[in-house]
């Protein structure tokens, strides 16, 4: 089956569209229904008519964008009309949610007139907190946007005039660092004068580019002064009119620094690219086809050639999905009446700005595994790097309130939380933990410091002041391999083949003496990374230790616990993952660690579990789980969490709620937990699941984590007298930071509980 046979099965399965209403409040019982609608609904009714700002705070309104059109420019289909156009306005609702959890209604008018449709949309004003523009043809557009920007309060933006303005205005600003070029002395030739290109250049210059120096072409040729006076241009076209003398494209293209190509496809040689300046930009935008195939533009010189286009097979993608839901998200989220030159400025600077940063594993992986590193081939950020969410929506809310449009105020770092709680319960916890980790100086060892994802991630822990890492392993190799990533960073480094380890060769020798080990294999030993990190934390020399990317779990387990072992209070480790979903959290234990606990490990497992739940901030409700209810089986199986639960109720220094044996769904469902078995001691749903052993442990979160979408982060080991985590094969850079944060945390923990 062809593109288009799939795209027609993907729009017409049940329910037809793409997009569809949901509740955001309960509606389940007669008391709700109430609320949400008659009688109860009249009262936020009377307030917001008492006070229209109201409608804020009581309604959708603050999160809920306008998609509008009529249908007369629509992708490369041209003037198809405003119902034809519904599937893409559509579409433009899902990047708005996808991207930026942005509710939108798409509105197709079908009207013509100018007056009119000005007048449709800004009388819907009440029900928008901001409208998007789509697809209106030139020149009609520019005149329905000003218009509408004057007349309404809200945010009003024309994606095909300012996205690729935008996007390419960010490539553009990296696109010059590496060549080496001043914006203000730049050359630049636009192929095309449409709503996208009038749009590019205005904001061309607004990044610093001579509006002198910007040569603009339609399909009669150079836009000059000539043609101005022979009024043949309408007046959006006269805008970048110069006084040089007439001629094509091919003409405006000799000695050009740069080519901005919003036009149509297969009009640009080979020639005409071996005519431009030293080391060109070629930005070849129209789609599907460019203005000059990528491979053509490459081959036509032997100097560098920067190229981006609009497609998605090429490096350099101008996408504007990158720009208007994160735009909009910034402008929503302080009540901007507008979004201005100053927000779109901030807007491409920080999407430059995020493209000199180190790639996320996650981002590489979603696009082919390819190598992301800034230079020629990489401009620009990928839509699915989520930190676009949080840069660029924050640069533009910070840009809003400091040019005056904003009618909120928002603290930069708490905004940032909140923007990444939107994509994920994980991210929100996650975000807890590394609050408390910053600036506090903990020392994390690195054990595989060699290890290029174990690089990166030094990187981020020392440019987020999470932690200071500690790599253990070839120094020369490391700062080689962080030069080959782009990485600045001098990190600390203790390398086994240099360096004296006779201190810790001796440590570890005390420590094992008595176990078989010799003075000799000692010194052998400690060269291994997980003996010399856990002798480095065991004597204090860091605080917390990480290994096990290149290790199975257990023999990267075994040296701490030979060397550093379990706390004072603990005669067992555990891990433990935290699951997030929606609107809970669950830690789940143990899942790595403990074959076939007795009561008095799953007890100690409990208490261990409970402890780190509150790192994350989270009240501690814990279930000992089973495949009986509250003594329903009797077996020897349903003896042990039974006695556990038992044994934690009755010490007077445990002080949360516990419970078992129960079912996992009694134990997570509020109507089971309380309907039906009234006398437990939970009255909320448990948010500490201890599974019986190790088997049902790994199965369990595993199912939890694959089949009910959760986010899973850990391992975390619990129950080491000095913070221990093993990471599993496959982890990526964001699981290491991750759980070195958490480690920064348990050592303070631990400093403070010394």
């Amino acid at each position: 089956m062809g593109l288009d046979e799939d795209s027609l099965a993907y729009h017409r399965e049940d329910p037809p569209g793409k997009i569809a209403m949901a509740t955001t409040k309960p509606t389940s019982t007669q008391h709700d229904l109430s609320l949400a609608y008659s009688p109860g609904v009249a009262t936020p009714c009377l307030e917001i008519a008492d006070n229209s700002d109201d409608a804020y705070r009581y309604t959708a309104k603050g999160n809920l964008v306008g998609v509008v059109s009529d249908g007369s420019a629509v992708l490369g289909l041209g003037d198809i009309g405003a119902q034809a156009s519904k599937p893409v306005m559509e579409g433009k609702g899902v990047l708005f949610k996808r991207f930026a959890d942005i509710d939108v209604f798409d509105i197709e008018l079908e009207e013509a007139d100018v007056d009119a449709f000005v007048t449709a949309v800004a009388a819907m004003e009440p029900t928008f907190g901001g409208i998007n523009l789509e697809d209106i043809k030139a020149p009609e557009c520019f005149e329905i946007e000003q218009r509408l920007r004057e007349r309404m309060d809200i945010p009003v933006f024309h994606d095909d005039q300012h996205g690729t303005a935008i996007i390419s205005g960010a490539a553009l600003l990296n696109a010059a660092d590496l060549a080496g070029k001043d914006l203000s002395e730049l050359e630049v030739v636009f192929s095309g004068a449409g709503a996208s290109a009038v749009a590019t250049a205005r904001f061309y210059v607004s990044l610093g580019v001579s509006k002198a120096n910007i040569t603009m072409c339609d399909s009669t040729g150079i836009i000059t002064a000539d043609r101005v006076e022979r009024d043949d241009l309408n007046e959006f076209k006269t805008e970048f009119a110069r006084d040089i003398p007439a001629g094509d494209l091919s003409t405006a293209m000799e000695g050009a620094d740069v080519f901005v190509g919003l036009s149509v496809g297969g009009i640009v040689s080979k020639s005409m690219v071996a005519s431009m300046a030293s080391d060109p930009i070629i930005f070849a935008m129209a789609n599907p086809d460019p203005e000059i195939d990528y491979e053509s533009a490459k081959s036509a010189r032997d100097d560098d050639v920067i190229m981006a286009t609009g497609r998605s097979d090429y490096p350099n993608q101008v996408n504007n999905v990158l720009g208007f839901p994160f735009i909009f998200r910034g402008a929503l989220d302080v009540r901007a009446t507008e979004i201005n030159e100053a927000m779109k400025v901030a807007a491409a600077n920080a999407l430059a700005d995020l493209a000199r940063k180190d790639v996320p594993d996650a981002v590489v992986k979603a696009y082919g595994d390819d190598p992301l590193q800034f230079g020629p081939e990489y401009i620009i950020p990928k839509p699915l790097d989520s930190r676009v969410l949080f840069d660029v929506s924050a640069a533009v809310a910070t840009a809003a309130i400091e040019s005056g449009v904003a009618r909120d105020s928002v603290s930069l770092d708490a905004y940032r939380e909140a923007l990444e709680a939107r994509l994920g319960k994980s991210r929100e916890m996650m975000r807890v933990v590394l609050n408390k980790a910053k600036s506090t100086d903990q020392r994390v060892v690195l054990a595989e410091g060699t290890n290029e994802k174990v690089i990166r991630a030094a990187h981020q822990l020392i440019d987020q002041d999470i932690a200071k890492p500690v790599l253990i392993g070839g120094r020369e190799e490391i700062h080689a391999t962080a030069d080959s990533l782009g990485l600045e960073m001098s990190p600390e480094i203790v390398d086994p083949a240099v360096d004296s380890l006779e201190a810790y060769a001796d440590r570890l020798y005390e420590r094992r003496k008595r176990k078989g080990i010799t003075r000799r294999e000692a010194g052998e030993l400690i060269q291994d990374g997980n003996y010399l990190g856990s002798v480095m934390v065991e004597l204090g020399d860091a605080d917390a230790l990480l290994t096990g990317l290149t290790h199975h779990y257990p023999s990267a387990l075994l040296p701490p616990l030979q060397v550093i072992g379990t706390a004072e209070d603990a005669d067992y480790a555990a891990g433990v993952y935290l699951l997030t979903f929606k609107n809970r959290v669950v830690f789940c234990a143990d899942a790595t660690v403990n074959q076939d606990p007795d009561e008095d490990v799953l007890a100690e497992i409990a208490q261990h579990t409970a402890e780190l739940a509150r790192r994350f901030n989270v009240s501690p409700r814990v279930a000992f789980l089973s495949y009986s209810d509250f003594g329903s089986v009797r077996t020897t199986g349903t003896e042990k969490p039974r006695t556990a639960a038992e044994r934690l109720q009755n010490d007077p220094s445990v002080d949360f709620p516990v419970d078992g044996e129960m079912q996992a769904d009694t134990a997570v469902v509020e109507e089971m937990l309380t309907g039906t078995y009234e006398f437990s001691e939970l009255d909320e749903p448990a948010n500490v699941l201890v599974f019986p052993n190790l088997e049902a442990g790994n199965i369990g979160y595993k199912l939890l984590q694959r089949l009910g979408g959760a986010e899973a982060i850990g391992p975390m080991l619990v129950g080491m007298d000095q913070p221990v985590h093993i990471l599993q094969r496959g982890d990526e850079v964001a699981d290491i930071v991750n759980l070195a944060g958490i480690a920064a945390v348990d050592a303070l923990t631990t400093d403070g509980d010394q």
